[in-house]
């Protein structure tokens, strides 16, 4: 009984655990793996991370206390050590033979020396054996790893000039040359300026260019110009191919015969800077040893404006060019409109449009009208007719001209500026006539600037005076153009009932570019459509007509066959 009963109690509770994993433990590590886990993650991420932050107390203690001082050398141990001041620096007394270092001294540590670093710290490892004869020799004073002696007197060195950009002035205190965090206390950088003194010597780099040892590049070249833009600087100029003399007399006398203008624009991309000019200015040395880029900023610093007196070589080389596709562009525009305000074909054609679309629109508010806006021309192709869905508006405006004015139908002839038209922007006109008033004034600028160069720019200022001379009349009879070109435009606007601020030259020539399209495609298919019933026709009539023939030979035939007898009397 008392077995039966154990297992009965073991069977309970294997039933009851079971029961709590199956309906609470289970559950329980879901909602936890869902929800409790990713809340905890996120909770010891959040304030892990504030406190790591912060650093323990031994840390910042480390942290805030500067390293032990080297200990002092040892003393012997027949004279105690001394209680040293803090004014006078404490001398090592000596030490009796074969006797143990004295305890190190409580206290504060020793001042640093006034004339040189601190002493190394002590290497790691047994001591050296001590001489029983007596005191050892003084050690050699101490100097540390990689540190230089003080710097000499400035009038002793004599190094290699490196050209470089400084900074004066900073905006603010906290900078990238403030304070070296390393060593904030210590102003040597620790060169060794014997061997700085060896390498970039400047009585070494005379010696080596006279002597051309094999030690030294027989070729060495000084770059005070940045090397990406010195070496771009010599292709350029290997690509113009002539004497840096040459180069600058073809600029000044404007010569398009030698440079063209891509040429010169990649010549404006190569004039020095204010701050390559001070560079080249400060220079002091040889000039033949430096780089190609180098000597060609030097002849062009020579030259005042250097910069300006290029653009102007520019503007006068494109001038010609320009000008003769401004005036092609704004002949173009203003044929045009004046093409479609005189077309009587065209004309003829929109009032047979807009009776037609009277018809259709009769007792509405759209049956009624002196007009109707361009791009309603757009929507007689969308129409369809009811019977025939390939048939639509715009197809039956063709076959009833074809019917009624067949001399209309080419009334495109009569536009054929349109489709070139098409392609201008009057706002594109507009920026390059501006573009060409505002080169004329710069290049008028630079030849009463010029006036004050002096012998350099003689032949520059001869020859920008005439082309000034000759540039003022074509850009004024431009000018001239343009403005008839402008009222035209407008004019075209309200010829087609169109405001001219809100509808451009481009939107009225673009829809009737379109319609034009669509009504010759429109013509295209009705001829290709009666050309197809025609064929359809002459072959029906072809049929019919072989019909015709073949019917009597069938009815002799059956006609005899019905009445053998007839052959018999």
């Amino acid at each position: 009984m008392a077995r039966f009963l154990n297992r009965a109690v073991s069977l309970t509770q294997t039933l009851s655990l079971l029961y709590f994993q199956i309906f609470i433990g289970f559950p329980f590590k879901i909602l936890k793996k869902m929800y409790i886990d990713p809340f905890l993650f996120v909770f010891q991420v959040i304030f892990g991370r504030r406190e790591r932050k912060e650093p323990p107390p031994q840390c910042r203690a480390a942290q805030a206390t500067p390293p032990p001082p080297p200990p002092p050398p040892p003393q012997s141990r027949s004279e105690p050590p001394q209680t040293q001041s803090r004014s006078e620096p404490p001398s090592p007394p000596p030490r009796a033979a074969g006797s143990p270092p004295p305890p190190r001294a409580a206290g504060p540590p020793p001042p640093p020396r006034a004339a040189g670093p601190p002493p190394p710290p002590p290497a790691a490892g047994p001591p050296p054996p001590q001489s029983r004869a007596g005191p050892p020799p003084p050690p050699p004073p101490p100097r540390a790893a990689g540190r230089a002696p003080p710097l000499p007197p400035k009038s002793q060195l004599k190094f290699r000039p490196f050209y470089w950009e400084i900074v004066k002035r900073a905006q603010s205190a906290n900078h990238l040359w403030a304070q070296d965090p390393m060593r904030p206390h210590d102003s040597d950088p620790g060169f060794d300026l014997a061997e700085l003194e060896s390498l970039f010597s400047a009585a070494q780099s005379k010696t080596c260019l006279k002597s051309h040892s094999k030690s030294c590049p027989k070729n060495s070249k000084i770059h005070l110009i940045d090397l990406r833009r010195a070496n771009n600087c010599s292709i350029l100029l290997r690509n113009v191919n002539m004497p840096l003399s040459n180069l600058i007399s073809a600029i000044l006398a404007l010569d398009d015969s030698v440079l063209n203008g891509d040429q010169v624009e990649n010549l404006l991309k190569f004039t020095p800077t204010k701050e390559e000019t001070e560079l080249l200015n400060g220079f002091n040395g040889d000039k033949e040893s430096l780089g190609e880029c180098e000597r060609y900023f030097l002849e062009l610093v020579k030259v005042p404006r250097v910069e300006s007196k290029l653009r102007s070589f520019s503007f006068k080389i494109q001038f010609r060019s320009q000008i003769s596709e401004l005036r092609k562009n704004l002949t173009i525009v203003n044929a045009c409109a004046e093409e479609i305000m005189k077309s009587t074909k065209l004309n003829t054609v929109m009032r047979n449009i807009l009776s037609l679309g009277k018809i259709l629109n009769q007792g509405t508010a759209r049956g009624s009208g002196i007009g109707f806006r361009l791009d309603s021309l757009l929507k007689l192709s969308d129409a369809r007719a009811s019977s025939n869905s390939k048939m639509t508006l715009m197809h039956y405006l063709c076959k009833d001209l074809a019917r009624r004015l067949p001399e209309v139908l080419d009334f495109h002839k009569e536009l054929a500026s349109l489709d070139q038209a098409a392609k201008i922007q009057l706002k594109s006109l507009a920026e390059e006539m501006q573009a060409l008033n505002k080169g004329l004034e710069m290049v008028e600028q630079e030849l009463t600037k010029s006036e004050n160069d002096g012998p350099v720019s003689d032949a520059f200022r001869k020859k920008l005076k005439e082309f000034v001379s000759v540039a003022e009349a074509d850009i004024g009879s431009l000018n001239s153009l343009f403005s008839t070109v402008g009222r035209n435009a407008d004019a075209l606007a309200q010829y087609v009932l169109e405001d001219p601020a809100r509808c451009s030259f481009e939107q009225v020539v673009s829809n009737l570019l379109s319609f034009v399209r669509m009504f010759l495609k429109a013509y295209d298919e009705n001829r290709k459509q009666i050309d197809m019933e025609k064929r359809k026709a002459q072959k029906a009539a072809q049929e019919n007509q072989k019909t015709s023939f073949s019917v009597p030979k069938k009815s002799k035939y059956i006609s005899a066959a019905k009445t053998p007898s007839s052959r018999l009397h």
